[in-house]
């Protein structure tokens, strides 16, 4: 395991060994220091005794739900995560907002009128084609650029690899499917903007998706196939690490003069490293008033990222119950989450200190 270094100006050098980094932080040579990511790095104090860098390399498994990331050198893993991706809360969103404004369009309109003579807004343009990614699929792959993006702020990234799925149109009926047959997966969908959003970042180099699994079996590394919502690093954070270990491995065709064959050339070393799950708080924003009316016809208000005692939601706070997240307030309590958004307890705001910021992460 090592512990990322960045120097005075916050650019960032070959991580260290934890000991080392002690040694530091007590001697006044380093401090203390935590990302976005909720990953502890130390930040020099003083000009570090070399620049010279390794190759880091980070690799990224996309899915439409779950995405894994694995940050991996030649000779040790650096960092895994397992995040989980908002595409169905941003899908059942939008459909309760076109569900809200239909109803909003339809209570204007006088229906005892003819349809020729009503007062509703005609249609203005056809906007079912603009060449946008879907929020969905937009929201998900924006989770993910988060994540890169606080990488390279603590670790000298020399390349990015992504697993890119391939597409085959069939011919009978003209739908695009993968390789392997299936139907057009969200996975698909937006894959070339995002090449474009990582280059900004690192080099790119797009990874097949039989090269995952193949050197995933030449690493010896398991992955969990029965349950893929499991936050534990054999489930998606497994084919981050088997993506970013291509980058040392290749596997090639060799020719002699009594043999043809093929095999693994290079070496990498898969050691225990750093594991996190990382979702979006799931805050409700802001609604001018509840779907449905109550009694009389009066609807109250709704959502929000604020509190009454001036701490937001998804603030990390220290209370009495423990250390975890805003999720709500009442007029005088404070609601405490921990990561899974399970609560804590409602506690007096007077007993609730903030620790940081909400940052839009929610880290276990």
């Amino acid at each position: 395991m090592r512990v990322p270094v960045v120097d005075q100006n916050h650019q960032p050098l070959m991580p260290t060994t934890p000991a080392r980094a002690r040694k530091w932080i007590a001697s006044g040579k380093a401090v203390k220091r935590w990302s976005d990511g909720g990953q502890f790095y130390v930040q020099l104090t003083g000009e570090p005794s070399g620049r010279a860098t390794q190759d880091i390399v980070i690799g990224i498994d996309p899915g439409k739900k779950f995405s894994g990331i694995g940050v991996q050198g030649a000779k040790l893993t650096l960092y895994t995560a397992h995040l989980i991706l908002p595409f169905q809360t941003v899908r059942n969103r939008m459909d309760a907002r076109r569900l809200m404004r239909r109803s909003r369009r339809s209570r204007r309109v006088n229906h005892k009128v003819v349809f020729s003579k009503r007062a509703h807004r005609q249609k203005r343009f056809d906007n079912c084609r603009q060449g946008k990614l879907a929020p969905s699929i937009r929201a998900n792959r924006q989770l993910e650029l988060r994540i890169v993006s606080e990488l390279c702020k603590i670790y000298p990234v020399s390349e990015i690899r992504y697993e890119y799925v391939r597409a085959d149109v069939d011919l009978t009926s003209g739908r695009k499917k993968a390789k392997s047959g299936k139907d057009f997966s969200p996975v698909m969908v937006g894959q070339k903007w995002m090449l474009s959003q990582l280059e900004q970042f690192a080099p790119v180099v797009k990874v097949e998706g039989y090269q995952t699994a193949s050197i995933r079996k030449h690493l010896g590394l398991t992955k969990n196939k029965v349950d893929k919502s499991k936050p534990e690093f054999n489930t998606h954070a497994v084919d981050g690490v088997a993506i970013a270990a291509t980058a040392f491995v290749e596997y090639r065709q060799y020719h002699t003069t009594k043999i043809d064959g093929a095999d693994w050339f290079g070496d990498v070393v898969i050691t225990p490293a750093v594991f996190t799950c990382v979702r979006r708080p799931p805050l409700s924003r802001r609604q001018l008033h509840l779907m449905l009316p109550a009694k009389g016809g009066v609807r109250r208000q709704y959502g929000g990222s604020t509190t009454r005692h001036g701490l937001r939601k998804g603030d990390l706070v220290h209370s009495p119950k423990g250390i975890g997240y805003v999720s709500g307030d009442t007029e005088k309590q404070i609601s405490v989450s921990d990561a899974n958004w399970k609560r804590l307890g409602q506690i007096a705001s007077s007993k609730v200190q903030l620790i940081r910021r909400s940052n839009g992460l929610i880290v276990a």
